[in-house]
């Protein structure tokens, strides 16, 4: 059984930062695409970022990029996301995603199992 256990979120001051990790089990880690999404209060879940099972390719969101670093170390199966410069639009639930293939072919698609997720609270 597949488990994305996330965990790292909080409330923080507009400009500050946080970190989100995802801790992986139940299938080979290191043979598929990670990414993170976010749902805000009302809205529908949006990508956030994504990494190919080796790292060598990375996708953003324009609205992180600058910001948000995604990275990943097969050897714990974890998957992280720092978050820098935060902003009150950033507040959102954040969720790890394991992705169907090693590669992206659309990075706001293609994900077989979710995360619980884990709050984000940007304050201005």
């Amino acid at each position: 059984q597949v488990q994305l256990v996330e965990s790292g979120g909080g409330l923080v001051q507009a400009g500050g930062s946080l970190r989100l990790s995802c801790a992986a089990s139940g299938r080979t880690f290191s043979s598929y695409a990670m990414g993170w999404f976010r749902q805000a209060p009302g809205k529908e879940r949006d990508f956030v970022a994504a990494i190919t099972w080796n790292g060598g390719n990375i996708y953003y969101a324009d609205s992180v990029k600058g910001r948000f670093t995604i990275s990943r170390d097969n050897a714990k199966n974890m998957v992280d996301l720092q978050m820098n410069s935060l902003k009150p639009e950033d507040t959102a639930v954040y969720y790890c995603a394991s992705y169907a293939s090693s590669v992206i072919v659309h990075a706001g698609y293609g994900v077989a199992y979710w995360g619980k997720g884990t709050l984000v609270t940007v304050s201005s």
